[in-house]
């Protein structure tokens, strides 16, 4: 957290009334700036400026260390339940059999439960380019086999020797 990010604290308070919320948040009013420094003085904590946008600014009396303690707890733990959705890639060839589309059915579900996207590649070699109807026959399969189970990204189409389709979770 830079210098920016924080917020005001004890003397940096610059408005000349705010709305003080006391260490028990309870509700005091608004009184002075000086008024609430006072009171967080005497309460021996410091006033922090909570909401600064508010007319008049929010203030509550607290410490101050232990509220930057737990605002970097929140933040830790939102950074923990982030996912990162990484793009897993299955190859294909067009003379696959079926049983072996169906393992690589299989894996393509399994990486869409755990929130992946996945790259179908099916690629062509030598004179299997003469007969694409061949590829899209099993892209065909694949789509048929995953309806239920994913959004279709990007539908398949041809990139040099290769056919592409990207499916993302639902």
């Amino acid at each position: 957290m830079s210098k920016a990010d924080e917020p005001r604290v004890n003397g940096e308070i610059s408005s000349a009334s705010i709305r003080l919320v006391d260490q028990n948040g309870g509700m005091v009013g608004v009184v002075s700036a000086a008024e609430g420094m006072r009171l967080a003085e005497q309460a021996g904590l410091d006033l922090v400026e909570i909401s600064p946008g508010a007319s008049p600014p929010v203030c509550k009396i607290l410490d101050y260390g232990k509220y930057k303690y737990e605002i970097q707890k929140k933040q830790h733990e939102a950074r923990k339940k982030q996912k990162v959705i990484q793009i897993k890639e299955i190859k294909l060839r067009p003379t696959i059999d079926k049983h072996d589309l169906d393992i690589k059915m299989r894996n393509v579900l399994g990486f869409l439960e755990e929130g992946d996207k996945v790259r179908i590649t099916l690629r062509f070699r030598g004179r299997e380019m003469d007969h694409q109807e061949i590829g899209m026959q099993i892209l065909d399969r694949v789509q048929e086999a995953l309806k239920d189970h994913c959004k279709i990204e990007q539908s398949p189409r041809i990139e040099g020797r290769q056919v592409v389709m990207t499916v993302g979770p639902k």
